[in-house]
């Protein structure tokens, strides 16, 4: 695990400026921002540096975010990791897919700051362990 890996906050989102922008709210809560642009990235990263928590998009580059999610809830080692999912996809069909993918928050695109925070600050793991 990374020396910040338990207070760190892995950002998968393609668009660089909405990953950076969201970043800026996970240090505002407190943990250190780590980034991913695509789904290949999250993975490998998540089993690298076990984050306290993962905001994940749906729409991304080489596999949604559904697709992410159910493989590194299949992983002993990142199983544990909360994954809130911070997408344009506003259907509750998509709501559900995530339910069952393993997040623990659903929020929508254009997002509100406040709830963005309170979802991180609910959901991240404290203590660095799954």
């Amino acid at each position: 695990m990374s020396e910040n890996g338990g207070r760190a906050v892995l950002v998968v989102e393609d668009d660089p400026e909405i990953n950076e922008l969201v970043g800026a709210y996970v240090q505002i809560a407190g943990f250190e921002y780590q980034s991913a642009l695509n789904g290949t990235q999250a993975v490998e990263k998540a089993h690298r540096n076990h984050p306290a928590l993962i905001v994940l998009d749906i729409m991304l580059p080489d596999f949604d975010g559904f697709e992410v999610a159910r493989l590194l809830k299949c992983e002993a080692d990142t199983r544990g990791i909360p994954i809130v999912m911070l997408t344009a996809l506003d259907r509750e069909e998509y709501r559900q897919r995530g339910k069952i993918a393993g997040a623990s928050a659903y929020l929508t695109k254009p997002f509100d700051p406040d709830r963005l925070l309170q979802a991180i600050r609910e959901n991240a793991r404290t203590n660095g362990h799954p």
